[in-house]
């Protein structure tokens, strides 16, 4: 529904909103439940979108105000060298948990991917999404 149909049935416009995406982050990790891939790091790729609360305004230029992408990708980069992660669904939600750690974070969704389990897939995986606690 674009803005005009919702303005038709009276309804209020979504507030707009800013997000910020690390897309495709390719990693070697130490991740995955069968004792091959405890032995052994394997290629995952990793995604996040922030969103941010709505007070949270757009920075324009302003880099101060910028959901920084920068510290995602060191964030992501230092929870993979910590050590083994059993699954994917793991490495997503302590990647959404460290999100929440800028107050201006509303929303995140993760994507973790492994991409050498089967020659099949191009890869098999896990999304997470969390809003900020309350």
């Amino acid at each position: 529904m674009n803005v005009d149909e919702v303005m038709k049935l009276g309804l209020e416009p979504p507030p707009p909103r800013y997000t910020v995406i690390v897309r495709g982050l390719v990693l070697m990790a130490s991740i995955g439940i069968r004792r091959p891939e405890r032995e052994r790091k394997q290629r995952v790729r990793i995604s996040v979108e922030l969103t941010a609360t709505p007070a949270a305004t757009f920075p324009g230029e302003d880099r101060r105000n910028v959901l920084n992408y920068e510290k995602v990708v060191s964030a992501i980069r230092a929870i993979v060298r910590e050590g083994h992660i059993e699954l994917c669904e793991g490495l997503a939600e302590r990647i959404c948990n460290h999100c929440f750690a800028d107050a201006r974070v509303d929303h995140v969704r993760a994507t973790v991917e492994k991409l050498d389990v089967f020659l099949e897939t191009e890869s098999v995986g896990a999304i997470i999404e969390r809003n900020r606690p309350a």
